[in-house]
């Protein structure tokens, strides 16, 4: 079941959700949505390895916007900091930036009960196109579960991306064993 956009305020107000920054004129039918942070990275190397750590350099948006590129894989992130600790959130592009043909997210779009952090999103358009920071790219979707939790994200020893952060972070593949 996905929550309404009561169901979502009555969740804010238990502190079952948190969006920081918090915007009433966000919240639509069933959903809240996000934007666009201040960052962007790309991976340093070609060829990436996922036995390997690999690097990224992180930049800023200026402010006459960024035009991303065909080819090329951003790792984004949202302005919103969001904590769920009784829903699954799951985070879809908006139907406007698909139109623009900028998909926000390859695999990543479902979040666990317990994920406290902003997104990062896996970001590739299909031709270019500008991209600017705070822009409204994508809505956040939370379901109901049924039954209880025995672990939280958050509190996962082998979680990956805890650290809260207002930039993008690159892949943490490396730190599984295979």
């Amino acid at each position: 079941m996905i929550l309404t956009d009561q169901q979502i305020l009555a969740e804010i107000e238990r502190g079952n959700i948190i969006i920081e920054p918090y915007d009433r004129t966000c919240l639509g039918t069933n959903s809240y949505d996000v934007h666009l942070g201040r960052y962007l990275a790309t991976y340093r190397d070609k060829v990436l390895d996922a036995r390997k750590h690999n690097e990224i350099d992180v930049f800023e948006i200026p402010a006459e916007g960024f035009v991303l590129q065909p080819g090329t894989l951003y790792l984004g992130v949202t302005e919103e900091y969001t904590e769920s600790h009784a829903h699954v959130p799951f985070l879809e592009g908006k139907s406007s930036v698909g139109r623009l043909g900028i998909d926000i997210h390859a695999t990543a779009g479902k979040g666990d009960i317990g994920f406290c952090n902003t997104w990062t999103l896996e970001i590739s358009v299909s031709m270019p196109v500008r991209v600017y920071h705070l822009m409204p790219v994508g809505q956040l979707i939370y379901f109901a579960v049924q039954g209880n939790v025995e672990t939280f994200y958050n509190r996962k020893a082998n979680a990956k991306y805890n650290e809260r952060t207002e930039k993008p972070v690159e892949s943490m593949m490396w730190k599984n064993k295979f």
